[in-house]
């Protein structure tokens, strides 16, 4: 019956003893290739999310570099959208350079240290939408029974007992192992299937879960740094999710970390630690302008379309440099 619960001190341990967020200065470098187009091309139209300021980080001196003008419009739910049109001689194939300076906060909700306390997070619009299925993460009766098995097995009554319980189970039964086919899309049905997966799948189950009980939960992906301070290239993305109740307001989660690292399972329900910097939230995005294709799963490599039609073969590199 909740035993996880208990002693609360130890549920919701401060990252570190004095429980003061800690922060990291970083510079970041996004570099996006665009290949040669298709003969016979008009155009090429090339999306870039870029990273907002929110509680939890600041961006500054934000550079494009790019052989065309640009735009940066605020699409679905704040994300920010750098956007190009590219002709004539850029359809041979061309480079944009994105660079900024930011820091990153610890976000800790449960555990927050004594004092002043930090302005709170402005209501969300998008509630009703973060208790709404994802095209890989249906609401359906399956889904919902499953959830709630995971709730009633654990004892859980209110909203934030719950979500405890659906984290725990996600830890407990999911593996974070990037082999074989099918990881990193996100499907839930996947995830509960193979039980194995990368942070992608790992929150598809804990938000589909959440929202089954209706419990507002949504997505954030951006990309991680190491813990150790110094400079190099990032290889790829790391995801995130966030839980609502009214007594909490938004709490912060990593199940997948929380899987790595058993030492920091109960950090990781409640905490977000500073080594990673948010670039866009939710999934099944229409982005600004709207894209020809579909929705994207998810939003944080280079996207682009020739005349209309998704381009291949965009590469993308990325580093970082504690300041």
């Amino acid at each position: 019956m909740l035993s996880f619960l208990l002693p609360l001190l130890a549920l919701l341990a401060p990252s570190n003893p004095a429980s003061v967020p800690r922060s990291r200065t970083f510079h970041f470098d996004y570099t996006a290739t665009v290949p040669a187009a298709p003969a016979g091309t008009k155009a090429v139209e090339l999306w870039l999310p870029v990273p907002h300021d929110d509680a939890s980080q600041q961006v500054r001196q934000l550079r494009i570099t790019a052989p065309v003008a640009y735009d940066i419009q605020t699409g679905e739910y704040g994300n920010r959208i750098l956007h190009l049109r590219a002709t004539g001689p850029e359809l041979k194939g061309f480079e944009v350079k994105m660079s900024l300076e930011a820091t990153r906060q610890e976000h800790l909700s449960l555990s927050l240290p004594a004092g002043p306390r930090p302005a709170p997070e402005a209501p969300d619009p998008n509630l009703n939408r973060w208790l709404a299925p994802d095209n890989l993460v249906p609401l359906d009766p399956k889904i919902r029974l499953w959830a709630q098995e995971v709730v009633a097995k654990a004892g859980a009554k209110t909203d934030l007992e719950k979500a405890r319980a659906i984290y725990e189970h996600v830890v407990s039964t999911v593996t974070y192992d990037k082999t074989g086919q099918g990881w990193g899309r996100g499907d839930i049905y996947y995830a509960c299937d193979a039980r194995r997966g990368n942070c992608t799948d790992f929150h598809a189950v804990f938000i589909g879960y959440c929202r089954a009980l209706g419990i507002p939960a949504r997505f954030s992906i951006g990309f991680p740094l190491p813990p150790e301070r110094g400079t190099a290239e990032v290889k790829g993305y790391h995801c995130w999710a966030e839980f609502f109740t009214p007594a909490t307001g938004w709490v912060p989660i990593d199940a997948s970390e929380a899987a790595k690292n058993p030492t920091r399972r109960n950090y990781f329900f409640g905490a977000h630690d500073e080594n990673r910097l948010e670039f866009s939230r939710g999934r099944d995005l229409a982005l600004a302008p709207r894209q020809h294709g579909p929705a994207l799963n998810y939003f944080i490599y280079p996207y682009a379309e020739a005349d209309g039609q998704p381009l291949a073969g965009v590469s993308h590199s990325f580093r970082f440099q504690d300041k």
